[in-house]
């Protein structure tokens, strides 16, 4: 059952940390296949699971160790119906695959919950094609239509929420918030942007924001960057504004790489943990409200400890 559906913690004052790139450790680090980038796709496996177990633990560790809140991000980023069938699942067993994401989590929360720490289940969402590319456009109805399916599944589990990463266009998102809107079900959304600062389309992250708030009467707990280094987007964050109030979460690459270069490198690249680290203090600084922090592509534990580190002591409390 969903324990903070009603009233998600991190809308308060507290960090919150989650994960870095899972799909970028299970790869190099862990030497896992994951076709298609689906880290749901272990869960067909013994070791699998128990290499998605021990991920996860890794990070509430960490939150465990620095007395923060955790937000468990379910790896359910591929788990739609195009990708799902490009792996060979049918509904119902990308479906179960949904549920069976959520309820590891729910193991995890478990074994970690604490008053200091406490445990938010997030149902991942990913974009229905390339992270990095807007190609084939849904409208907003299609997009609602689309992930529809995966956001009642979502619902009707233990998670918490749902949250909509990598979304590079506006129709899309607009979307995932009508179907979590329909089942009452929270939602954050993850925009990525290039090394502009832009969105892929062009568009810029103010108006992107200020367009899905506008169409769902600002029904996003709140939004998101993810799958961009800090310096792609820090100066559109330092040019102000009331919209930066309604963003909370960063989920930064490790590389100052463009998405095109991260596409074409063979290499991980892991960057600078440290420097991260103090990259995101500084971005806390600028950005009130900012207090849910990760990683994406290229990073790992080491980063987070390292944005844990230098951001923690700007936190007072975690409720």
């Amino acid at each position: 059952m969903a324990k903070y559906r009603n009233k998600l913690p991190q809308l308060g004052d507290g960090l919150y940390i989650t994960d870095g790139g899972i799909e970028t450790t299970l790869i190099f680090h862990e030497g896992l296949e994951l076709p298609d980038f689906a880290a749901f796709h272990l869960l067909k496996m013994p070791e699998g699971e128990a290499a998605l177990r021990k991920y996860f633990r890794t990070y509430a560790e960490i939150a465990k160790r620095f007395g923060t809140g955790l937000i468990l991000e379910s790896a359910t980023w591929r788990a739609n119906a195009d990708w799902g069938t490009r792996l060979g699942y049918m509904p119902e067993e990308l479906a179960d695959a949904n549920r069976r994401a959520i309820n590891l989590l729910a193991e995890i929360r478990d074994g970690y919950e604490t008053d200091q720490t406490p445990v938010v289940i997030s149902g991942c969402l990913g974009p229905r094609g390339d992270g990095y590319i807007p190609a084939r456009a849904m409208s907003e109805q299609e997009a609602e239509t689309y992930h529809q399916a995966q956001v009642e599944t979502l619902a009707g589990s233990a998670a918490d929420m749902v949250c909509a990463m990598t979304m590079n266009y506006v129709a899309e998102a607009r979307g995932i918030v009508r179907a979590a809107q329909q089942v009452d079900m929270p939602v954050a959304i993850s925009f990525t942007v290039e090394t502009d600062g832009n969105l892929p389309t062009g568009q810029s992250l103010k108006t992107a924001i200020e367009q899905v708030d506008e169409a769902t009467s600002g029904y996003p707990c709140y939004y998101m960057i993810n799958c961009a280094h800090p310096t792609h987007f820090g100066h559109v964050l330092a040019e102000g504004g009331s919209w930066l109030d309604r963003i909370r979460g960063f989920r930064a690459n490790a590389s100052h790489k463009s998405h095109a270069e991260l596409s074409e490198s063979p290499e991980l690249d892991s960057g600078n943990p440290v420097e991260l680290g103090t990259q995101y203090a500084r971005l806390k600084e600028r950005l009130a409200h900012l207090n849910v922090m990760g990683g994406c592509c290229g990073t790992d534990h080491r980063h987070v400890e390292q944005i844990a580190e230098a951001c923690s002591p700007l936190f007072r409390t975690t409720t």
